[in-house]
């Protein structure tokens, strides 16, 4: 029993350490893959309470006012082009990047 509780432990523990070694890059910066899913989940969210356009994904003026947007974003909300970038890594196919199948995804 206490085997298996520990096997269990480390894999759970081995999947969180995967998941944050994935990096997505963007315009000559890396961001986390928590941090792009927190912000596919910024840029849905918006799109469903009606906050957005509905021919944009996303909105990167508003979510670079977005309290909830990830710290390591913020650098993309000064640059120029950043806007598209915000854009850009809200379109981001998840389940393709976890797998390291997208270009712009590394680390796996």
């Amino acid at each position: 029993m206490k085997a298996t509780l520990a096997i269990v432990a480390l894999l759970v523990l081995a999947l969180g350490l995967t998941s944050e070694a994935i990096q997505v890059e963007e315009n000559g910066l890396s961001f986390s893959l928590e941090a792009i899913k927190r912000l596919q989940e910024l840029s849905e969210n918006r799109a469903m309470t009606g906050q957005l356009n509905p021919r944009f994904r996303a909105s990167p003026v508003s979510l670079c006012a977005e309290p909830m947007l990830p710290q390591e974003l913020l650098p993309l909300c000064k640059q120029t082009g950043g806007s598209a970038s915000l854009v850009r890594l809200a379109a981001v196919p998840i389940d393709v990047c976890e797998i390291c199948a997208f270009a712009a995804c590394t680390g796996c």
